[in-house]
């Protein structure tokens, strides 16, 4: 039987990030396991680096979005190399030295093709692995039954797992169903469908066994799997106490919400596209997202065995149960302390060039409107002001018109506004925010936003601040490239609008920034 270790006294029923760590095993030489992270600024994986370095590892991530990770709290205390999953060179020069390599990329939104894909990056891991003898691959997939026809986003996950299995380094696959934690998708989708619909239409499957596991679970076991000693090379199942349909989910997220119990009307002809694009409408949780979701509850997903027990043993405090797992969710939401969120998930098919700088501009069609304004205010309190815009703050005019933007933009298939943000108070590069995604965050001095609307051409949204006197001046300036004529009518038919709600942010801004420094 194989034997793993992990620390006793670790307490994971404390706030998530307070736990002791599951500390390193060093090797021989005293040196503690040098660690690859793929998929490090993901939700699990920017939620297990932190708490990998708390532990002792070396750890190095390898990521194509390296402004978004140098950004991240933990950066300074990685080695970030930048490069492509899909590339082999790139993926080769980072498994150099590396012990152990923690799998956690996904590939489902990108594009249609993504079965593809995630059979691409799970061959180039695994001959890099076994070129540069690495002792272990640990990878999350996903629960699923064993005989039956997948969805193929289960498809591929399993499809990675065996390709992973089947090479030469040793692997262990830990197999989890329903992540519940705050910001991921599955607990936003049951919260928001809860919150917002007191009886239900849904398909058949909401009656379908679900095993959720707690995000903390999915971490300590992700942990507890690089301490094992022995050489293991298998698939585990692992989830959480319940066992629950899901309209049973809904209503223990309504009890712990203190909502009424929810109807749940069960609709045998409603297909997982059609209940995607209801989850788009209801949900912040655009469709892109919600159908591999939907499509993974087709079939009841609980643990087959419990081998996991004989590797790894409960976390020390016991499995977190399903309503605590909401408790703890809704609780790091109360005090706006959001490790990683879905949110900040990159999504197939919306704009990810950054802005040219103006220079470039050069015999390109741009449109502009650019406004400014001196305030008595601080540039602190200016900056503190936009570094809270959007999600439940709002965009400090014409919330309307915002709200009609962000909805016509969900109904056409874009991630719409209801999308928000992952914390009220805190900003860094690569966060979303409704319909935009930040792509400079230079402190109080300017904030440009990249839109991720579908729009005939690709836009962007500068705020600024720079001192002024005693003051600061404010500046705000829209950026627009259209494409082609549909692009130019397009920036034409907004102008009437882009009067009231630009000088409406200008003034509003200003005011609030005011208002804040009067008070302080």
């Amino acid at each position: 039987m194989p034997t793993a270790y992990f620390n006793e006294s670790s307490d994971l029923a404390r706030p998530f990030g307070s736990e002791p760590a599951l500390h390193a095993i060093p090797d021989r030489e005293g040196l503690a396991p040098r660690v690859l992270v793929l998929g490090a600024t993901g939700y699990i994986g920017g939620r297990l680096v932190p708490r990998l370095i708390n532990g002792g590892y070396r750890v190095r991530i390898l990521t194509r979005a390296t402004a978004r990770a140098t950004a991240l709290p933990w950066a300074g205390e990685v080695e970030i190399c930048e490069g492509d999953a899909t590339d082999p060179a790139a993926v080769d020069a980072a498994m150099e030295g590396v012990d152990i390599v923690y799998y956690l990329v996904h590939s489902m939104h990108s594009g249609k093709d993504y079965g593809r894909l995630d059979r691409t990056i799970a061959l180039i891991v695994a001959k890099a692995a076994a070129a540069h003898s690495v002792n272990r691959i640990i990878y999350l997939g996903g629960l699923h039954p064993e005989e039956a026809e997948l969805s193929p986003h289960l498809e591929s996950r399993r499809e990675v797992g065996d390709i992973l299995l089947a090479a030469a380094t040793p692997t262990i696959e830990l197999r989890a169903g329903v992540v519940i934690g705050s910001g991921s998708a599955s607990f936003e989708m049951v919260r928001h469908l809860t919150e917002v619909l007191p009886v239900m239409p849904a398909p058949k499957w909401v009656r379908n066994n679900i095993q959720p596991i707690s995000v903390r679970d999915v971490v300590y076991y992700l942990l507890a799997a690089a301490r094992v000693t022995d050489s293991v090379n298998r698939a585990y199942d692992i989830g959480g106490p319940d066992v629950l349909q899901y309209s049973e989910m809904m209503n223990g997220y309504a009890a712990v919400a203190s909502l009424p119990k929810r109807g749940i009307a069960a609709l045998p002809v409603m297909t997982p596209k059609l209940a995607s694009h209801w989850v788009g409408l209801v949900t912040p949780v655009p469709r892109q997202i919600a159908r591999p979701l939907v499509e993974s509850l087709l079939h009841s997903c609980v643990m087959q065995d419990h081998d996991i027990d004989d590797l790894i043993p409960e976390p020390p405090a016991g499995l977190t149960g399903y309503r605590e797992s909401v408790e703890l969710a809704l609780g790091r939401i109360e005090i706006d302390d959001v490790e990683t969120s879905w949110v900040d998930t990159r999504l197939h098919g919306v704009p990810s060039d950054p802005m040219p700088s103006d220079p470039d501009w050069a015999g390109r069609t741009v449109f502009q409107d650019s406004r400014s304004r001196e305030t008595t205010a601080s540039p602190p309190a200016v900056w503190a002001v936009l570094t809270e815009i959007g999600g439940a703050t709002g965009w400090y005019s014409a919330s309307v018109l915002w709200a009609t933007r962000g909805l016509l933009d969900r109904v056409a298939g874009g991630v719409g506004s209801k999308r928000g943000r992952r914390t009220y108070g805190q900003l860094r590069i690569g966060d979303a925010i409704d319909v935009w995604r930040v792509e400079v965050a230079d402190q109080e001095r300017l904030l440009r936003l990249r839109a991720e609307m579908k729009v005939p051409g690709k836009a962007w949204l500068e705020l600024g601040v720079e001192p002024h006197g005693s003051g600061a001046i404010y500046r705000q300036r829209a950026v627009f490239f259209p494409r082609g004529l549909t692009g130019r009518l397009y920036w034409l038919a907004m102008l009437p609008f882009h009067g009231l709600v630009f000088s409406g942010m200008v003034n509003r801004i200003v005011a609030e920034a005011e208002t804040d420094s009067t008070t302080d």
